[in-house]
């Protein structure tokens, strides 16, 4: 699937260039044609000659240093590709590429491009966990850049942990597959996911509210995009920018939800609800904003309508994927869920930890169906909905 093929590969600096020597090599065996671009600190660990030699084409690390008069050579380059490997990235070239800064050759060459752009991070165990690297991968997700996870084993800093270049075969065998004709399970099928918090007026400044951010449930809409899902997305209160690719309706309330989902669940083929919904709602909302008096103060309070319990009963021919938060006993309060609402999956994770859940860029879960459950390891949100969609519309036969 890589003959003749364009890879255009982009190498940061660090120990795991010696890799990117070696990936050169299997991409020029497998049939493609590969140049690369080098930072000046992956100069420091290989010489540009190493990878001169396995391409058999000039490798480039100075912008200015055009050695074809007739062409930009990063213009000339970022058109060429079609593919663009960075590997291994480093968590600087990560940030600057999410953050849209090109002062080299490699970050300038990236921004030009229209080719599909894979990274394949490399760095120390902590560094790759840094809150800071962790927004920047999963900006740059949502911009449309695919990742290659590091693998977990010895690290050249010392550190046994996640943060090592994958292998050079492993890589090919993905980039391989990439180019094989693109299988779209969920073609023609209607996906709708819900996401955020619902928000519940007290008077026209304060609320009932959670701590959901709506991660989870934007990549579980984007991973059923990529699956050729037409997907509806419907939204509380987030501070994320709409995803491309698929109709987005913001809400506020549960029920304002509810209304939402129900308006297309006739059509849906999958509906996964992952949004925290507010289970009570203030009994009468004031008008205007409630003045401090002496003493204390009691809000009556009525449940919010049950989106997913409702979504069950009503259910047809829809699979139905429900998520549970939970801070303890989280098997037991996922299986009941999954028996009293009448859903297909629940998707359960314990949200009393500070790395996972809500807010936090990884999750870990468990997978709980009828007579099945599988439970997944920390991993970033969106490599996760991927991997939960995948093993969902396996088990379904939603797309037969």
């Amino acid at each position: 699937m890589l003959l003749n093929k364009k890879i255009l590969l982009c190498v940061c600096g660090g120990i795991a260039v010696y890799k990117a020597v070696a990936l050169v090599s299997k991409l020029t065996q497998a049939g493609a044609t590969v140049k690369v671009i080098m930072t000046e600190s992956a100069r420091q660990f290989v010489n540009p000659l190493s990878f001169q030699v396995m391409s058999k084409n000039d490798v480039f690390y100075d912008t200015f240093d055009e050695k074809d008069s007739s062409v930009i050579a990063h213009i000339d380059l970022a058109d060429w590709a079609d593919l663009v490997l960075v590997a291994p990235a480093t968590a600087n070239v990560i940030g600057k590429l999410a953050n849209g800064i090109a002062d080299d050759m490699v970050t300038t060459t990236l921004l030009a491009t229209t080719a599909p752009v894979w990274v394949a991070p490399a760095m120390n165990v902590h560094m790759y966990d840094h809150p800071a690297v962790l927004r920047n991968i999963d900006r740059l997700y949502a911009d449309g850049i695919r990742f290659i996870e590091p693998s977990a084993g010895y690290l050249a800093c010392g550190y046994v942990g996640k943060g090592r270049l994958e292998e050079p075969e492993k890589i090919v065998s993905i980039m391989s597959k990439f180019f094989e004709p693109q299988q779209k399970p969920l073609a023609g099928k209607k996906v709708i996911v819900s996401a955020g918090p619902t928000l519940e007026r007290i008077d026209p400044v304060r609320y009932l509210s959670n701590f959901s951010s709506g991660k989870m449930g934007y990549a579980m809409a984007e991973a059923a995009r990529d699956l050729g899902a037409d997907v509806t997305l419907v939204h509380g209160p987030v501070s994320l920018a709409d995803p491309h690719g698929m109709k987005v309706v913001a809400i506020e309330s549960a029920q304002q939800m509810l209304e939402a989902i129900m308006k297309e669940y006739d059509e849906a083929a999958i509906v996964i609800k992952a949004a925290a919904v507010a289970d009570y709602r203030p009994k009468y909302a004031a008008a205007q904003k409630v003045k401090k008096q002496d003493g204390d103060a009691v809000i009556e309070l009525v449940r919010t309508p049950d989106i997913l319990a409702t979504l069950g009963q009503q259910k047809q021919h829809q699979l139905l994927v429900g998520f549970a938060a939970e801070t303890n006993d989280v098997e037991t309060y996922a299986l009941g869920k999954l028996q009293r609402k009448n859903a297909d999956y629940i998707i359960a994770n314990d949200v009393s930890k500070s790395d996972r859940g809500f807010g936090a860029d990884k999750n870990t879960v468990t997978l709980y169906g009828h007579d099945f459950q599988q439970s997944f390891p920390s991993m970033t949100k969106t490599t996760l909905a991927k991997q939960l969609l995948d093993v969902i519309v396996e088990r379904s036969g939603v797309a037969k």
